[in-house]
Order: C-alpha cells, then structure tokens, then sequence
C-alpha cells in the first residue's frame, strides 16, 4: 500500500510559525514521524509539501494510478481551493483531511472546508498525531 501525505502553504514553517498553535516541532520532525510510523505498519509514503495550489492539483493528478490513498492538510487552501477538491474528486483516491490544530475553534472563516466535500474523514486538533490518526484510517481499507 502506498500513501501519499500532502502539505499545503506554510506547512514548512512548522517550528517557527505560532508555535502557541502549531508547537515547537519542525517539518522535518512531522516527515520524520510520520516515514516511522508508516515503515512500521508496512506502508511505503511518500511526504509533499507546496504553498503553491497549483503543484499541489499536479501531485494529486500524479497519483492517480499509483497511490492508494491521500492524507491532505491544505493548510489555508482548506477554506478557499475548489480546484484541490475538484483534483481530489478527479482522481477518486481515498482521501483524510488533517489539521495539525483545532481549526473548528480558531477564526470563523476556518470553518469552511472545501476538501471535507469530498475526504471521507477529517481529522483536527490532534497535532502531529493526526496524521498518524488519518494513515491508520486508509489502511483499514485495503
């Protein structure tokens, strides 16, 4: 089985960006845990970041054919890109949406999800773990 785990503008900034938010621990760190935990349920991943929405639709449309499911945290995209949800619903990849923060409690225009129309799972607030959350979820389908 082969995930691919998608990470939207500013993601790369984990670390620096309101560490009161998003904690003290880097990019690196989350890839890191994530290839971990993946290598130890037998699962090849493979770990993208883009703050350009473009690149993140070619990397959906790439994983057509390839991958058996997407774990997605599009970051700001989340509230605003019909096109991500429009690749997402192209390619027909088993989808979890993943927030590294509780963004149902922060601003109100964060509310608004574009990719929850189609992920079959959303998953916020847990922090890093969530991703870990959202891996185990697409391996219980296959």
């Amino acid at each position: 089985m082969k995930i691919l785990i998608i990470n939207g503008p500013n993601l790369n900034m984990l670390g620096i960006r309101e560490p009161d938010i998003y904690g003290k621990k880097t990019y690196s760190d989350l890839v890191e845990l994530i290839e971990s935990h993946a290598k130890s349920i037998n699962i090849d991943v493979e770990c993208f970041q883009s703050n350009h929405e473009g690149y993140i639709v070619d990397k959906i449309q790439q994983a057509y054919g390839n991958t058996d499911g997407i774990v997605i945290n599009p970051g700001a995209y989340t509230h605003t890109s019909v096109a991500i949800l429009d690749a997402l619903k192209s390619v027909g990849i088993p989808s979890v949406e993943v927030h590294i923060s509780d963004v149902d409690s922060r601003e109100e225009f964060r509310k608004t999800s574009y990719v929850s129309l189609y992920c079959f799972k959303r998953i916020t607030g847990k922090g890093f773990d969530g991703y870990l959350e959202a891996i185990n979820e697409i391996a219980t389908l296959k």
